[in-house]
């Protein structure tokens, strides 16, 4: 496995959930801290220049594990189950923007709160709305080589999509083959029964995973199971990457640096190469 840490521009807002923001800055703390590689959480594909990334990445030796959007959500109020038009042909070229950097680095497009939520609406519409704009995404990162996965998120958070076994109800009526899951410890912590059950039950769309521990801070700082999230990432052979996304608490030099230690230190034997 790969281990990384998620990662925002200078401008994204309190609320997101990274830990180091200014993206060179970023890059360059998290090289230095042992991660493998960085999530870019980002609300519009703009915010990065291509050419000057790929010659940071090569100077640091570091990856970009995914784009995550849930700044797209945050900050600018658009989401898949959106019934205005313009807004969901805005969302679509701001997804067909992420999925283009995408293909150029990490493969990978994250769906958490930006699927949006049900919110006293009709269920079957909403349901038809995220569908149809999953699988037109879908559709256009399948011939760039990106895979999208859908994070399930707490109950607390939103209404739509919070436990493992309802993310793949929703992913087998998307029926896609580069659609897929991003299950959360945390957001697993408050949903699912059993932790290691679900990943065991889910095994074969589970893509991508984030860390934090129950508190939302560092690894270690709480108490998940982590020896049971290893053990059950072991029984179903994942060999991916996992990114911690966690608050910044006490600041976030000490949050990175505590995570990675807590993590490799721990559990290195799954980060060998």
């Amino acid at each position: 496995m790969k281990l990384g840490v998620a990662i925002a521009g200078a401008e994204a807002l309190p609320s997101a959930f990274v830990v180091f923001r200014g993206i060179d800055q970023s890059i360059r703390k998290a090289s230095a801290l042992g991660y493998d590689g960085v999530e870019l959480a980002l609300m519009r594909p703009e915010e990065i220049d291509k050419s000057h990334l790929k010659a940071l990445l090569k100077d640091t030796g570091m990856e970009i594990s995914a784009i995550s959007s849930g700044q797209v959500w945050a900050a600018r109020h658009l989401c898949f189950t959106e019934e205005d038009k313009e807004k969901r042909e805005e969302l679509k070229r701001t997804f067909c923007g992420f999925i283009d950097l995408a293909s150029d680095f990490g493969q990978m497009v994250n769906i958490g709160r930006t699927r949006g939520g049900i919110n006293g609406r009709d269920k079957n519409l909403c349901e038809e709305l995220f569908v149809d704009m999953a699988r037109y995404l879908s559709e256009y990162a399948q011939k760039r080589g990106v895979t999208l996965i859908l994070e399930p998120v707490n109950r607390y958070e939103i209404d739509f999509v919070n436990n493992l076994d309802e993310c793949v109800e929703q992913i087998k009526l998307v029926d896609r083959p580069n659609f897929s899951m991003m299950p959360d410890v945390f957001h697993m912590n408050i949903e699912d029964a059993h932790i290691g059950e679900a990943f065991i039950r889910n095994r074969d769309y589970v893509s991508y995973v984030h860390f934090a521990d129950s508190n939302r801070h560092a690894p270690g700082d709480g108490h998940m199971p982590w020896d049971e999230v290893f053990d059950s990432l072991k029984a179903i052979g994942y060999n991916g990457w996992t990114t911690i996304e966690i608050l910044p608490f006490p600041d976030p030099d000490t949050a990175a640096e505590r995570g990675v230690k807590f993590i490799k230190g721990r559990y290195g034997e799954h980060y060998s190469n």
